[in-house]
This record gives C-alpha cells, structure tokens and sequence, in this order.
C-alpha cells in the first residue's frame, strides 16, 4: 500500500521539479511497478560526498538555486495537500537536462502523508512506526509522525540547506537516541 501511496501522491503533483510518474500497477504475478520519467544525473549525496572527497563547499549561489527549485515542487505537493516526510540529499536530484542545464527534482513520495482534504487513508497515515530518516526530521515529526504538516518539509529542507553548505549537519550525536534528544532539546551549531 505504501508503493501505490507514492504513486498517487507523486501522479498527482504537476511540477517539472517533482519527478514524473507514468504508470504504476500490478505484474501478472501480483508484483507492483512504478514506472518513472528517466533521469540521468546524481542526487545531493552523492554531490555531498564529492566535496567532501574534495574539501570543497558548494558556492552558495548554486545552492540557494537548488533550495528554490525544491521548494517550487514542495509548494505545488502542499498545495495537494501532500506530505513528503522524507526530504534528504539523496532524495533530491540533480537531472541533466538535454541541453545540458540541470533541474532539481524531488523524488520519493513513498511515505507522504495526505491531509484529510486530499483523501488519506488513516491506515497509512496514522502510524507508530518510524517513517523517515531521523536526522532531518522535524521534533513534531519525532514525537508524533501522524500529526506533521507541511512545517515538517520546511524543517527537513533547511537541514539539507545547512548541510549543502557547511558540509556538516546541524545536530550531532553517536546514537539515534542521542540524535532524538539532540533534535528535541538542543541548540543548532552556528554554521559559521
């Protein structure tokens, strides 16, 4: 339920910073499939890793560029009343396009969260399980994921913001506990 969930938050969204969807079912044999728009590129991670590798920052105009072009398909997504709830490096790609310009797009919609305007399904939405990955979640995403709206993206986003460029995340800890505690009660590092 969770794959077609993406497929129909993804489907629904028109934005040329949201990759595309353009088909989604079932195989013969009951396997589902997805069937994307192909994109060639990288994701911020792996750009991440290449500054690293190199002891280079990103120029901050760059980076502000793609903050912008992510929030154009986040606003678009809110707008539908969709949640992503998984905004990270590696979900955000960097496509080439054909003439060899590149376009930020947003990818995995898999554990978004629809309002009760836009249809949810509370059996989807309404879980106890840990959805996302816990460094870029929002606190409110940390003590209740039922309860998160459109804020939770913002948060996440500013995350991936304050690591693309100062190659660092805000929040350090040596354990998930410790991040949790770090995310719900701790001061955010100086990017300086």
């Amino acid at each position: 339920r969770r794959f077609f969930n993406e497929a129909r938050a993804a489907a629904g969204i028109e934005n040329e910073h949201v990759a595309r969807i353009l088909d989604a079912g079932r195989h013969d044999g009951g396997a589902p499939f997805m069937v994307l728009e192909m994109l060639e590129g990288e994701d911020l991670s792996r750009v991440l890793e290449q500054c690293a590798e190199r002891g280079e920052p990103l120029p901050v105009v760059r980076v502000v560029d793609w903050i912008m072009q992510a929030i154009e398909g986040l606003a678009e997504a809110h707008a539908l009343g969709i949640v992503h709830r998984d905004l990270k490096p590696a979900n955000l790609f960097l496509a080439k396009r054909r003439d060899g310009s590149t376009i930020l797009k947003v990818l995995d919609f898999g554990i978004s969260k629809f309002s009760s305007a836009a249809g949810a399904s509370p059996t989807l939405t309404a879980t106890s399980s840990l959805l996302g990955s816990p460094v870029y979640m929002p606190p409110e995403q940390l003590r209740d994921a039922r309860s998160v709206d459109e804020r939770a993206d913002i948060w996440s986003l500013g995350v991936v913001l304050y690591e693309l460029l100062s190659g660092k995340l805000p929040f350090d800890a040596d354990s998930v506990a410790e991040l949790f505690v770090a995310i719900l009660e701790g001061p955010i590092a100086p990017i300086r």
